[in-house]
């Protein structure tokens, strides 16, 4: 456990305890949080304001992404709540800062469990071949990943240009030699043809291998088993990973770095929202297969942050209800 933002989780909540005695309005005041522009970040926020309003906060939601939210609640110490912030996108060296110097607390650091950056095959593929495990397992059969343009080779699904998982993931390509043992390291274009490239895959029973991320709808819904790329092998050798093939002399095998998912509150916040609230972000932590559920269900009813809330808190008592305590919940329920 890192042991200075656990200090900070708890500095927030103590703080909190000691200057807040109550949960009413008065109290809570006013609290914005950001409805982030993806679909896991969204329903967070939907569930974050359905559960503030039972406390009796005023809550407003507003416009976000993961760089502009971060700026502003640097700068500007606003929006109050981040529900689900990217440090890796923002860096940890810059939030960490911002925590040390009191500009923003961490209200939780996982709010989310199961989450990671990887290289993934289908279940079809790992069904059929149980013996992939491995990332060498896989790279030993590229015959099971035939090129469309050239069979002879084995082709590797990598990411959309831009993206930062593209020059990680070409590092790792040149790392693992793929290029000489038969493969073609692929560009999807864009995420709608990363997308379809599974969708295709898994619905037509066909092997895929490549790179994708969790939590998300699609690793949800195709139930992608990830593959084992080895123990991360230090920061130095990541620090030149994600430079891409063309800047990393010489990249070494390694698992991908951890990824690290914050919920961030305002100084604001922190000391002057309602103690409850504090302690809810705590404990507010989503188990992976009940937020997978959720991303499956977003997708198949084409619902919205608002109506994915609605169907957790209707759905899913057991969990949220052990974030708050039974009169807070009673007010959610009441409301829904």
């Amino acid at each position: 456990m890192n042991i200075k933002l656990s200090t900070k989780v708890f500095g927030a909540v103590a703080a909190a305890f000691l200057l807040s005695t109550s949960s009413n309005a008065a109290d809570c005041g006013k609290i914005t949080i950001a409805d982030m522009n993806w679909a896991s970040a969204s329903f967070m926020a939907h569930v974050d304001k359905a559960i503030l309003e039972g406390m009796g906060c005023e809550v407003e939601l507003v416009v976000g992404a993961t760089m502009t939210t971060w700026a502003s609640m640097n700068e500007k110490g606003e929006p109050d709540v981040a529900p689900e912030l990217w440090v890796n996108t923002v860096g940890a060296d810059l939030l960490d800062s911002a925590v040390d110097a009191g500009r923003m607390y961490i209200g939780n650091d996982a709010p989310v469990m199961g989450l990671g950056e990887g290289w993934w095959i289908t279940p079809y593929t790992q069904d059929a071949n149980p013996e992939l495990v491995t990332v060498e397992d896989v790279i030993a059969r590229p015959d099971l990943f035939p090129d469309k343009e050239d069979p002879s080779k084995g082709f590797f699904m990598g990411c959309p240009a831009g993206w930062g998982c593209q020059l990680a993931s070409q590092s790792l390509f040149k790392a693992h030699g793929m290029a000489e043992k038969g493969w073609i390291l692929g560009d999807p274009g864009t995420s709608a043809g990363l997308n379809g490239s599974i969708a295709k895959a898994s619905e037509q029973g066909e092997n895929w291998f490549g790179y994708y991320w969790s939590p998300t709808t699609f690793l949800a819904k195709y139930d992608l088993r990830a593959v084992d790329l080895g123990a991360f092998a230090g920061t130095e050798n990541w620090d030149c990973v994600i430079l891409g093939a063309d800047n990393c002399a010489d990249p070494q095998p390694s698992g991908w770095t951890v990824s690290r998912v914050n919920t961030m509150l305002s100084e604001n916040f922190s000391y002057n929202g309602p103690t409850e609230a504090n302690a809810y972000f705590a404990a507010r932590v989503y188990p992976f297969d009940v937020l997978n559920s959720i991303l499956v269900y977003m997708d198949e009813n084409q619902a919205d942050g608002a109506d994915a809330a609605s169907h957790f808190l209707s759905n899913e008592g057991d969990t949220w209800k052990a974030w708050v305590d039974a009169d807070i919940a009673a007010e959610v329920e009441a409301a829904l």
